[in-house]
């Protein structure tokens, strides 16, 4: 994993398309900017993680026939 430090204004550059701006730091956390080709997907962890969890649900749940 690779720890950069970074103030307010400065950009991490990811590949040729992807670029990382701090926009804003606060006591609890840091307000990030990404810039990112429409075709790739950029989305929180937890937000990942919840869709996969449901997704899997889906998938584990058994359709019920019900009496005619």
């Amino acid at each position: 994993m690779l720890v950069l430090s970074r103030k307010v204004g400065e950009r991490i550059l990811v590949g040729d398309d992807v670029t990382i701006t701090v926009v804003r730091l606060t006591n609890g956390g840091v307000r990030l900017g990404i810039e990112a080709p429409s075709d790739m997907a950029v989305v929180r962890e937890e937000v990942r993680n919840k869709n996969a969890a449901a997704t899997s649900d889906q998938a584990q749940s058994v359709p019920t026939r019900l009496p005619r």
